[in-house]
């Protein structure tokens, strides 16, 4: 809730009726956007809890196989893709969170610990090389989708696939 009403009693009774924050006018908008992100990390947009990769520490998609026990990306055939440790970091968030789109700023502050800045397209450029590693073709991407205005979204199973 933001409000002008900023009593405890109005902060207790607004939380108590359902509210995930309260804030109080007047604020800062840093604090704002903190708090918003601080909500949107602990539930997804349909009310359910974040997905969490598989029990057996692997998470199978496309052309491979994530391990997050070893921290390695495999083919299907078992050989090793290389990945360097933010790569790996980012599909491990991507994976996390199947079927949900992921802005920029989500994916380098969860991957990389860092805030978007006006003109960093390092995500862009990370998710391209991603689409190099796991994708069957990288120029119409299956796994991880491009929305338009959104961000990226991984989608470990597609028409065709397991």
């Amino acid at each position: 809730m933001l409000t002008a009403a900023g009593e405890p009693i109005d902060r207790v009774v607004g939380l108590e009726v359902g509210a995930d924050d309260y804030l109080a006018k007047p604020f800062d908008p840093r604090e704002l956007l903190a708090r918003v992100r601080s909500v949107l990390r602990r539930v997804r947009p349909d009310g359910s809890a974040p997905a969490t990769p598989a029990a057996s520490g692997e998470v199978r998609f496309g052309r491979c196989v994530l391990n997050l026990d070893k921290r390695k990306l495999y083919a299907l055939d078992g050989s090793e893709v290389p990945l360097t440790a933010m790569e790996f970091d980012l599909m491990k968030l991507l994976a996390a969170n199947p079927s949900r789109v992921l802005t920029r700023d989500e994916l380098l502050e969860g991957a990389h610990n860092r805030s978007w800045e006006p003109f960093d397209r390092s995500i862009d450029i990370r998710i391209w090389r991603l689409r190099q590693k796991v994708e069957p073709d990288p120029s119409k991407p299956e796994v991880i989708k491009t929305i338009r205005g959104g961000g990226y979204m991984f989608v470990p199973a597609g028409p065709g696939r397991g």
